[in-house]
This record gives structure tokens, sequence and C-alpha cells, in this order.
């Protein structure tokens, strides 16, 4: 009986993971969450119109039946944590399940319609739902590929923005000295200026704090044009890392395609390659004669090369 209940719980956590195009059962379970995510999404943004309000009851009921199925699934994948972590003991999978960035997201999706529905201020949490998003994005490697280029270029990334945080001390500093006599309300110490440094190296200002002082705005314009370039160095980092990953899957997918069409053979006393030419081996048997291995050599593969007994013949399919 046991055997038989583990068999299932297996079977049920095959299904509740992002499942391979030949698991039919748990490719449909993850096109029919996708589906729930979506509507639970809608329904949230669906909410926030006021012309709509007839319908906010349709739309409590459906969020009330995506947030159930969302219980249903969060229960299922702390029954199979342990199914998840197959090296951690059952209550310490469940505890890492439970801290990962999936249980939380799933914890604060749930927790909001249940219990802070009477926090106004609290009911930001239900904004949580949104990163269930991600859980379409896991059908495929982007989110793989993004976490995995900040993570290789994330030294170079934390330099580039101690870069920006010391541009924005300085330029506050400086704004300060040029600016604190004209308008001492507006830059009242050197660390007043921050907001104004803030919206100069990121945009072009909100126009609520501003200098006025010939200096202050020369060196406002040259604090702009500093700001565009240093915003820029994280950017480039960043699109330079996914070049650099896109190519090595491009490469790592091309030898695994040409693994997949070559093939070596082992010229036996008996083969019809015996005594052959390169070339009338090829046209017999429709293939391309890449490399030939013979006596531990690799000799290339010319035409009028005659097969010898004990040669290792590398070949492609045309």
């Amino acid at each position: 009986m046991r055997r038989i209940s583990e068999s299932k719980r297996k079977r049920i956590f095959e299904i509740i993971q992002i499942g391979l195009k030949e698991d039919a059962p748990s490719r449909a379970f993850d096109f029919f969450i996708v589906a729930v995510i979506l509507c639970n999404i809608a329904v949230l943004l669906l909410e926030t119109f006021d012309e709509l309000a007839p319908y906010h009851e349709l739309f409590h009921i459906i969020e009330t039946v995506t947030v159930l199925i969302f219980c249903v699934e969060y229960a299922l994948r702390i029954w199979t944590a342990d199914l998840l972590y197959p090296g951690e003991k059952k209550g310490k999978a469940i505890l890492r399940f439970l801290f990962s960035f999936d249980g939380l997201v799933d914890l604060f999706t749930i927790l909001p319609f249940f219990f802070l529905s009477g926090f106004g201020a609290l009911r930001i949490l239900r904004a949580a739902r949104i990163f269930h998003l991600f859980r379409i994005n896991t059908q495929y490697d982007s989110f793989q590929v993004i976490t995995s280029v900040i993570k290789e270029k994330r030294n170079a990334i934390l330099y580039a923005v101690f870069i920006i945080l010391v541009m924005i001390l300085a330029s506050s500093l400086c704004m300060y000295s040029v600016e604190h006599a004209a308008q001492p309300e507006s830059f009242r110490n050197a660390l007043s200026g921050i907001w104004w440094s803030v919206s100069t190296v990121f945009t072009v200002g909100y126009g609520d704090i501003y200098p006025i002082t010939l200096l202050g705005r020369i060196m406002g314009v040259i604090i702009t044009f500093l700001g565009v370039g240093a915003v820029a160095i994280p950017t480039g980092i960043i699109s330079a890392g996914f070049v650099e990953h896109y190519t090595r899957l491009q490469k790592r997918d091309e030898v695994e395609e040409y693994k997949k069409s070559t093939a070596s053979v082992l010229v036996e006393e008996n083969s019809v390659f015996v005594s052959r030419t390169i070339r009338e081996a090829e046209e017999m048997q429709q293939l391309v004669i890449t490399a030939l291995i013979r006596d531990g050599m690799v000799v290339t593969p010319e035409n009028q090369i005659r097969i010898r007994p004990g040669d290792i013949l590398i070949t492609m399919r045309m």
C-alpha cells in the first residue's frame, strides 16, 4: 500500500513540476496553471477600474477560485518537497521550499486573500502574485539566462553601481557648494541634493529641485552627460553578458548537432569498406567521411586513399 502511495506521490510531483513535451498530463497542468495565473493577474488589474464596478462580484468569484487552486498547488508542492530536494530530509526539504523564491511567492499570493483584506497598507502584498508570471517564464530558459548572466557579471555590475553611487554623492556635494547660498531651502546640506542628483543622473530631473546659478546650471549639464555614460555601463555589461551566453549556447547546440549527425565506424576484415577508396565508400553508402584514423593517427580523407582493415572512419550522413 505504501509503495502504491509513494508511486502516486511521485507521479503528482512529476505533474506539478515543469513537464517534458512527452509527458502529456504534466504539460496540460503547466498550461492550466499558466491560464489560472493569467486570470488571477487580469482580475487584479480589472478590479482597479471604477467603470467595471458592476462586475466586481464576478471578479471576486474568479479570484476566489484561482486562489483556491493556488492553495491546492501550494499544498501539493509542500507534500512533495522531499522529491524536489532528494538529498534533504523531509522536514528540511519542506523548510527549504517554504523559503525558496517559488515558496515565498506562493505564500504571499495566498495570504493577502485570507488574512489581509482589512489592512489597506498590507494589501500591497497582493501585488506579489504578479511574480507568479515567472512561473510562465520557467517554461523556457529565459529566466535562467538572466540569473546566469547577472551571476557571471556580478563583480562588474557591482563596480559600475559603485561608480554611480560615488557620482551621485559627488554631484550632491558639488551642487550644495554652489547652490546653498542662492536657495538654502532646497539645498540645506550636503545630502539634501541627493534627490536632485539621482533624478539628474538617471533622468533629466523632475523640476522640483533645480540649480538657478550659472555655475550650478553648468555643473548640472556636465553631471547629466556623465550620468548618461555612467548608467550605460551596467547596461553594456549585461548586454555583453547576454551575447556571450547565447553565443555559448549556440556553439553548444552546434556541437550537439554535430555529435548527433556523426558516427565512427571501425573497419573490419569483412567490411564493405575494405579496399575501397574514400570516394567509392562515400558514393556507395551516401555519407561523408570527415576523418580517417589509421594506426592512432588522424589522416586527411583524400579521395584516392584506400581503406584498410583496422581503420576508423568518422562519418556524417548527407
